[in-house]
């Protein structure tokens, strides 16, 4: 059964409860990365944030070489990499000496939104975030990441001939539109911004260009990100996934994305209808309940949508309750 399944991957915010620390927080991303390996997991990736008491992924691919060191196979990657932020040529340099480090393991998401709020954004001192910039900037890291040009006058060393694989991630057509347009996979943010999922698919698989100069693959390639919770009762997984639940509602209201929030019963409990509607759209594509009830709904959402593979994420207050959520799913993915 587990050979007519999509691989399985894990996507991490490295999630900050309440009551612990970013240091706790890391060390319990590891003991997850580790699980994932364990249960068949093929990718554990890292997002960047900046400014979020909630996360402490900021500096991506530092915890991509402390993740990969603490591992064995799984791949390593970033979900993703905000080009907005950085520099292409540093960029390079960073994954290089990653991809150096632990061959034919490392990925590089790349995202075009700056993962903050304008404010930070603007400390972070680059630049915008338009279309042609981020395909211009996704170009030139190609360049860097590919074997070394005779004319070249400037080289990222380590980086150059590592060829790092690269994912356009997106949350909306246009980033969709991007990866059609170069020949790239095409991540779809899914798991906090539904609303274009399946227009961003169309666009992406018609646009296709495989013959682009800087195709990567022959044929569209789609990863779908989905939000999962398992427990041994359905009532005990959607307790545990109130944290999620509150954490959005929290962002709706425009909160300063306190550290993740304790589960509760009844996390509507003082939302309005509008509000607790909006975090049910945005949460849709989350399959919740016993590990075999998160399969089915997995299942279900590849075929839907005709992803290649899916890559899921899991908040908890309790990081045990994260690591028995993915070893259960995984366990039950793979069997």
């Amino acid at each position: 059964m587990s050979g007519k399944r999509v691989p399985l991957s894990v996507l991490d915010l490295v999630p900050v409860p309440s009551g612990s620390t970013p240091r706790e927080a890391i060390a319990s991303s590891v003991r997850a990365a580790r699980a994932a390996e364990a249960a068949g997991y093929r990718r554990f990736w890292i997002a960047e944030h900046h400014n979020a008491r909630n996360i402490a992924s900021s500096a991506t691919t530092v915890l991509m070489g402390h993740i990969a060191g603490a591992t064995e196979s799984i791949r390593v990657g970033s979900g993703g990499v905000m080009l907005p932020n950085h520099a292409p040529l540093r960029v390079a340099e960073d994954i290089g000496t990653l991809a150096t480090i632990y061959p034919d393991r490392i990925d590089l998401g790349l995202g075009r939104a700056p993962g903050t709020d304008p404010m930070t954004a603007r400390e972070l001192r680059r630049g915008g975030s338009d279309v042609a910039d981020f395909a211009t900037d996704i170009r030139d890291l190609q360049r860097y990441l590919a074997p070394v040009r005779p004319e070249a006058r400037i080289v990222a060393y380590p980086g150059q001939g590592t060829n790092v694989p690269m994912y356009v991630l997106g949350s909306s057509t246009a980033g969709a539109s991007v990866a059609a347009m170069l020949g790239m996979p095409f991540a779809a943010a899914s798991h906090f911004a539904p609303f274009q999922l399946a227009e961003a698919i169309e666009v992406y698989r018609s646009g296709f260009r495989a013959d682009a100069p800087t195709a990567t693959i022959d044929e569209p390639f789609v990863m779908v990100a989905a939000n999962t919770m398992a427990a041994d009762s359905v009532e005990e997984a959607e307790f545990q996934f109130s944290v999620v639940q509150r954490m959005f509602l929290d962002i709706g209201r425009g909160g300063s994305r306190r550290p993740l929030p304790e589960p509760v019963r009844n996390p509507e409990a003082g939302a309005s209808m509008i509000e607790w509607e909006r975090v049910k759209a945005t949460l849709r594509c989350s399959f919740v309940g016993t590990p075999d009830m998160v399969v089915d709904g997995l299942e279900r959402f590849a075929g839907e949508t005709g992803a290649d593979e899916i890559i899921t994420v899991t908040y908890s207050h309790d990081p045990a309750v994260r690591i028995d959520s993915l070893t259960a799913i995984g366990d039950a993915w793979n069997a």
